[in-house]
């Protein structure tokens, strides 16, 4: 064990920050710990402990703390987003949680243009936080939902536009840092401790700054990190902290920084042009150059089908997307400005242009903002789906942003990829073409020694290429473990100038050690550094946890997107499908090793009770890293071993006999209140339903035996209900029963029969297939009647589709209410109209809205046939999910995301509608709004 090890089990450090006044958290959990071992990046190092420091002075405490001696050889590291593609924030030690609670806008002076921030902020966060006042921070990453302003800092990142709009280091005007003797920071006067040091910085910086710039191009996507040369202004001065601008965290920990701001250019239009190949899309690059675009982005054809293979593209008008034996490559030009005439002759002089350039097959032009976002989404949403391929080998990012001068890139590429070819190796190819620089991903299967030795190979032939082409090796992604290129690139003098400069700063080499530069220790490489398992054996159930690649876009900060609730209210890895999967991936490979690890599985059992199944990663995250049904693989085999806690025994009994408890309800409702009371106590819940149920009509039910005897009528629909709405809801029954007859429909309700939802999710596999089995016989014989099957609750109908399918077992087609509304439209059938302007709002379950996208365009249709206005919002979970609302020990998460994007909804003077039963009960208990089914709401209004 090495002296920081025996440090951090020891517990002295944790002890020593509390003692010292550190505030925030301070943790050793398993399951964190395996979150954060990982990144974007193919590599794993599990660190020791995670703090998460709640603002600068907690900052001030870490730094001062690890001063001590006792501590000398702990490692520290910061991490934002942990969004780095080549192990930036990978480090064992500590490491510094600040996208946690460090994510505060602090300062914002609009008449100077700059704001000041919290390292921990995320992009969009931050750019949605100024869009009133009309300005933003320039640096647009295809990460920007989820990267953090330190975090792109730390990597000088970049992104589309940086031609005009510079990197981030050409957009931050001053930083704060914490240091063992308090906070420095570099617009204000430097207290009496910091001269010596920075004294020492700058003498290190000067003597190696003409062979710095002999040995870095002059180009837009300029080298960065440790730069000696604008750190060192000819005409005298030490700007110190453009040393730590993509110094990803190897000189000290960063607290506080102030950016440049922009202004919102009032006009902007966007060019999508399809070529019939990516040489000719590329070699457009530099004639398009002319018409002053703001930016120029390429997608190859590998790129492009993987795109359209998950339906980014079908926005597209039908020209613009690719046709079995037609490929298809894009070129995305953007233009900006506050003058519209300027833009519309920059554009034409662009159109101008292309129609001299050969292989041009289409051209589409988008003006509404709106359109654009979502047109630029398909590029950014690309690089995730990179990783969504079939077999052991996927795309990889590690020579993925060399920037050449642009004139150069055609014959740049052509040798890339002749590279990789004779290697073997396919690869997709995006990025942006008017600074020269490309992302390249060769596949490359990770567990294969030849592949790693193919790693290898191609990075130090990458490497030269860069030099032959006068270009830079690292252009936009930052270094990390390929940091090891660092001293060949620059040069030896330069080098020891950059080490002069880590010696001022961190004499103990403790930040990030191995990262960059040093002195003494080892310098992680490409191939040395620990790799994370990239497969698991065929046909493995939990497969997909070892696909989850780190691009994270379940750490997105928005509000307004689904994925991921419990990420959201927590800002905690531990909570995030990215988290989990790392969690379940080590106990994985442990538990397939023969070994058992009793606090891992703790930690794991508590980390997967907080995901709340709503399903959104598997529809939203780009590979399809389904947590739920990942944690009821988990469930199944840990119960095997341990038994059932009472209050889950009690669940899966109640779900078990619903029928039977459905059937009795009439004598139980008189005292429901008191059971319920009892319930809650038992199950550890509360706010459970305080009503049962009545049963329907008789007119409206329709029971097994009749289902196989009665002759339908035409227009008859089959209401198909679970038990919690069997049980608890019989307004919704009514509602869609109502609508449905006001439209011109026959409503009939099948009975109830449990679906398994609680047995699945708990990890009771055989008590979940009896159920399935029944379920799908009493569908599949209703089915034969040629009459349509329609869900009531949306939660009930995604399982038949999504976990029915995954289980083996075949189910006849079950619609939601809107689904079967809009097909009956275009099949010709007329609704009756209301009279009136009537209007409401429409809020959609969170498991619908992502696994039906098109669910608030279906209802808005709908409402506009009968003469309605329906306001769709966009809204994340409302926190309830089944029975997770009611667990006593969620409700601050509970609670926390129904304030997110629900509660203001909600409370309106306006009709509010919700599809799901949860989100109704959530509203309820925590708004004093009675929410209605949307039918209901139709129903009324036809009445009228």
């Amino acid at each position: 064990m090495t002296e920081h090890d025996k440090s951090l089990s020891q517990d002295t450090l944790p002890q020593a920050l509390r003692r010292a006044g550190f505030e925030g958290e301070i943790e050793n959990d398993t399951a964190l710990l395996s979150a954060m071992s990982t990144d974007n990046s193919i590599y794993q190092i599990r660190p020791d402990i995670v703090v998460a420091p709640h603002d600068s002075a907690d900052c001030a405490v870490i730094a001062s703390v690890l001063s001590q001696p006792q501590f000398a050889s702990v490692a520290v590291t910061p991490r934002g987003g942990g969004t780095g593609t080549n192990g930036q924030s990978l480090n064992r030690g500590l490491i510094i949680d600040t996208r946690r609670h460090m994510h505060r806008l602090l300062d914002v002076n609009v008449e100077e243009g700059w704001a000041e921030v919290e390292p921990g902020l995320v992009l969009d966060d931050l750019n949605e936080q100024l869009r009133p006042s009309g300005l933003f921070f320039a640096p647009e990453t295809s990460t920007s939902t989820r990267c953090t302003i330190g975090g792109m800092v730390s990597t000088d990142a970049s992104g589309k536009g940086s031609r005009v709009y510079g990197k981030t280091s050409d957009n931050i005007l001053a930083l704060q840092i914490a240091r063992p003797e308090g906070l420095l920071s570099s617009n204000e006067r430097l207290p009496e401790w910091a001269i010596p040091m920075l004294h020492r910085a700058e003498q290190a910086a000067r003597g190696g700054r003409d062979a710095f710039m002999a040995n870095t191009p002059r180009l837009n996507r300029r080298f960065t990190g440790y730069d000696l040369e604008r750190a060192c202004p000819p005409d005298g001065g030490f700007e110190w902290w453009r040393l730590f601008l993509g110094a990803e965290g190897t000189l000290g920990l960063i607290t506080r920084i102030r950016v440049k701001l922009r202004r919102i250019e009032s006009e902007k239009q966007l060019l999508v042009v399809g070529f019939d190949g990516f040489r000719n899309a590329l070699s457009s690059t530099n004639p398009l150059l002319a018409a002053e675009p703001t930016a120029i982005e390429v997608m190859n054809e590998t790129v492009q089908k993987i795109a359209s293979d998950s339906g980014l593209l079908d926005g597209l008008p039908a020209a613009l997307r690719a046709v079995p034996g037609r490929e298809i490559a894009y070129t995305f030009i953007e233009f900006n400005s506050n003058d519209p005439a300027a833009v519309a002759a920059r554009i034409a002089h662009c159109r101008e242009i292309l129609a001299e350039l050969p292989g041009v097959d289409e051209i589409y032009q988008a003006r509404d903002r709106s359109e654009i976002q979502r047109l630029w989404a398909i590029r950014s949403g690309s690089v995730g789906l990179l990783g969504k391929v079939d077999g052991p080998a996927r795309p990889v990012a590690f020579v993925e942003d060399c920037v050449v001068p642009p004139e150069n890139l055609p014959a740049f590429v052509d040798d890339f990829r002749a590279l990789l070819t004779s290697h073997g190796l396919s690869f997709g190819i995006y990025g942006h073409a008017d600074v020269g620089c490309l992302h390249f991903r060769p596949t490359l299967n990770i567990d294969s020694e030849d592949d790693r030795d193919r790693l290898v190979a191609i990075s130090d032939a990458v490497f030269d290429l860069t030099r032959k082409y006068g270009g830079i090796f690292w252009g936009e992604h930052g270094k990390g473990v390929r940091g090891v290129y660092l001293r060949p690139w620059i040069g030896e003098e330069a080098y020891a100038a950059l080490q002069g400069v880590k010696q001022a700063f961190d004499p103990e080499g403790r930040f990030n050690p191995g990262k960059l530069t040093g002195n003494g220790e080892a310098i992680m490489g490409i191939a040395t550094t620990p790799f994370r398992q990239f497969n698991a054996p065929e046909g493995d159930p939990l497969e997909r946890v070892f696909r989850c690649n780190g691009n994270a876009q379940c750490l997105s900060y928005a509000h307004s997107t689904p994925m991921c609730p419990s990420f959201k209210a927590t800002s905690d890895l531990r909570q995030s499908p990215k988290g989990r999967a790392d969690a379940l991936r080590e106990w994985h490979s442990l538990h397939a090793a023969g070994h058992t690890d009793d606090q891992l599985e703790t930690d794991l059992l508590d980390t997967l009770d907080g995901c709340l199944g709503c399903k959104a990663c598997e529809s939203s995250c780009p590979v399809q890293v389904d947590i739920p049904t990942m944690r009821t693989i988990f469930y199944e085999d840990y119960y095997s071993r341990h038994i059932r806690p009472f209050a889950d025994r009690l669940t899966l009994l109640a779900e078990r006999m619903s029928r039977q408890f459905k059937a009795v309800s009439p004598f139980l409702s008189p005292v429901w209140p008191l059971l319920a009371g009892i319930g809650q106590r038992l199950t550890g819940t509360q706010d459970l339903p305080r009503r049962l149920a009545g049963q329907a009509a008789p007119s409206l039910r329709l029971s097994d035996k009749d289902l196989a005897t009665t002759s339908l009528p035409d227009g008859t629909v089959l209401l198909v209900q679970d038990w919690f709405t069997a049980l608890f809801d019989a307004q919704v029954i009514e509602d869609i029963a109502e609508g449905l007859r006001a439209l011109g429909f026959r409503p009939r309700l099948l009975e109830m029969r449990p679906a398994g939802k609680a047995a699945l999710t708990m990890g009771d596999r055989r008590g979940f297939e009896k159920m399935a089995q029944a379920l799908s016989q009493q569908l599949s014989g209703a089915a034969e009647t040629g009459a349509p099957l329609v869900g009531l609750d949306p939660a009930f109908v995604m399982m038949l589709r999504q976990d029915y399918p995954k289980a083996r077992f075949a189910v006849p087609e079950v619609l939601l209410v809107q689904e079967f509304l809009v097909k009956e439209l275009e099949t010709g059938k007329t609704f009756p109209s209301v009279r009136g302007g009537t209007s409401m709002r429409l809020l959609s379950h969170c498991t619908e809205a992502t696994s039906v996208q098109k669910s608030g365009a279906m209802w808005t249709r709908i409402c506009q046939t009968i003469g309605i206005e329906a306001e769709t919002p966009a809204t994340g979970c409302c926190g309830m999910a089944g029975l997770f609302g009611h667990q006593s020990r969620h409700q601050g998460v509970s609670r926390a995301l129904f304030d997110l994007s629900w509660r203001t909804q909600v409370e309106t003077d306006q009709p509010v509608a919700a599809t799901g039963f949860s989100c109704r009960c959530q509203a309820s208990r925590l708004s004093d709004h009675d929410l209605r089914h949307p039918m209901g709401l139709i129903a009324e209004a036809l009445r009228q």
